[in-house]
């Protein structure tokens, strides 16, 4: 992993911990350090490492005066700020896509559009799985625009995939685009992803409370071991313990998917932000059976607050046989209601309520089923973090979305289990880990090669390919990607 790491080319700084010693910027300390010893050649030929990225002065694209000129085509979302990379000169000619069981995260770099300053922009995007023809014709829109978007002289568009539907959709992503997709590991991604972002990007890691909803935290280069809780259909919690170093530890299947599936069954919301605002609108305590609905007030022997949730959906059955009764009582329940396994759940819209319907509707659904997932991931990932002996917590994937009550819940969950001790970091990006981690898995074309690195990309990173070109009988016999 620390070739892989070394793509940031932001300073010397990292350059200890990577495969190649710092290297001096003056021509002639360039020339001196071209002589070096088999081992270190070897280590290069075997190690190439990843894109080059210059991350110098990136910054998160607050106020997007230049969002990209593509307008996604149906189901595609730009619902993530871009990142800004002004000092990255060299092209790219490639693009990364994360295909998880709901969304399809697109990572792409793009030019400053109308702009004489150098350097560009990583751009996001996603589109819900199920309609990944809408995903691939938009990547087929990035082929055709790839010379205007990457600069001059880009070479093959090449496609980075990962996630499941890496493999699911692999022979219809070829054939569409007719271009090279490569595979990458899933896991390995999500960690690269978040490495980049922990200690590379500004104002991108963040904890969250009510009283201070985002508190950044400075790039830093000393961040393990970690937890990292990735949360997208079903939940993963993976120990990272250096670059190369993680272990799947747990996780459970009760993730964004099965919020979205419930909700889908329970309210009339059509995508998975329908339900999150049907959430920020709903009461909760209207569904849920409170600690004070008990005690009727605070349990505080113990530590709980009389608006602590003490059972998801408690009120719900005591409701609907009050309904029953009611009922009967007025005569019987018309038009064969008595059979039906559920009460009648209104609409959000509706301003008010027939006598005969429970005082909830699905904005209170949703915000008691979204607290319930969230509770319980939060806890898991505290007894996990326990188990494993780690102080720090970092949770993304596409479930969090940015959400206020969702990362209030978790933050809330590591903070009332561990007594204070922990938190919860997020990130702005979270839901694209995987994606950038693919991006920046991929090798440069011909690396090895003294014309591995295009005009206009110079760097450090320039004596590395020269080290590489030097190596013996480097360039005879052997295969190297080409993509």
């Amino acid at each position: 992993m620390a070739t892989e790491m070394s793509h940031t080319n932001v300073s010397q700084r990292d350059t200890a911990d990577s495969s190649y010693p710092p290297l001096p910027p003056t021509s002639s300390s360039r020339h001196l350090r071209m002589r070096t010893n088999t081992a270190e050649i070897d280590s290069t030929i075997i190690h190439p490492g990843s894109v080059k990225i210059n991350v110098k002065g990136a910054f998160i694209v607050d106020e997007d005066s230049e969002s990209p000129n593509e307008r996604p085509p149906n189901g595609g979302c730009y619902d993530t700020k871009d990142i800004r990379l002004p000092n990255h000169t060299a092209v790219v000619s490639h693009i990364a896509v994360d295909i998880g069981g709901s969304l399809a995260k697109l990572v792409y770099f793009s030019r400053e559009p109308h702009s004489r300053e150098p350097g560009g922009r990583l751009n996001f995007i996603n589109f819900e799985t199920d309609r990944i023809d809408d995903c691939i014709s938009f990547m087929e829109q990035l082929k055709v625009k790839q010379q205007e978007l990457n600069g001059s002289n880009p070479g093959a568009l090449c496609v980075m995939a990962t996630g499941g539907g890496a493999y699911k959709y692999y022979d219809k992503i070829r054939d569409v685009l007719g271009v090279d997709v490569l595979r990458e590991d899933e896991m390995e991604c999500l960690i690269i992803g978040l490495d980049f972002f922990i200690t590379e990007i500004p104002r991108e890691v963040f904890t969250y409370s009510e009283t201070d909803p985002m508190h950044f935290e400075d790039p830093h280069s000393n961040i393990y071991p970690y937890l990292l809780v990735n949360i997208g259909s079903g939940v993963s919690m993976i120990k990272v313990s250096g670059p190369r170093e993680y272990q799947r530890v747990g996780g459970t299947s009760l993730g964004g998917g099965t919020l979205w599936g419930l909700l889908s069954l329970l309210t009339g919301a059509k995508t998975f932000d329908q339900m999150l605002g049907m959430a920020e609108r709903g009461d909760n305590a209207k569904v849920d059976m409170l600690v004070g609905d008990i005690y009727g007030t605070d349990y505080g022997k113990i530590g709980l607050k009389s608006t602590t949730i003490a059972s998801s959906f408690g009120k719900v059955f005591r409701i609907k046989q009050e309904a029953e009764h009611q009922a009967e009582a007025s005569g019987g329940l018309p038009n064969g209601d008595a059979e039906s396994p559920s009460p009648h759940i209104n609409s959000s819209e509706e301003p008010s309520k027939p006598k005969d319907e429970p005082p909830f509707d699905a904005a209170d659904i949703s915000r008691s089923l979204l607290y319930a997932i969230s509770n319980n991931i939060g806890q898991i990932a505290y007894l996990q973090s326990e188990k494993h002996s780690l102080s720090t917590i970092y949770f993304g994937g596409s479930f969090i979305r940015g959400h206020t009550q969702t990362m209030n819940t978790l933050s809330y969950a590591i903070k009332f289990w561990s007594n204070g001790e922990k938190n919860a970091y997020f990130l702005r990006h979270e839901g694209f880990l995987g994606a950038v981690g693919a991006f920046l898995k991929r090798q440069p074309r011909n690396w090895g090669r003294r014309g591995s690195l295009e005009e206009g990309g110079a760097s450090e990173f320039e004596a590395r390919a020269e080290v590489r070109a030097s190596a013996p009988d480097y360039d005879r016999g052997a295969s190297y990607p080409s993509c």
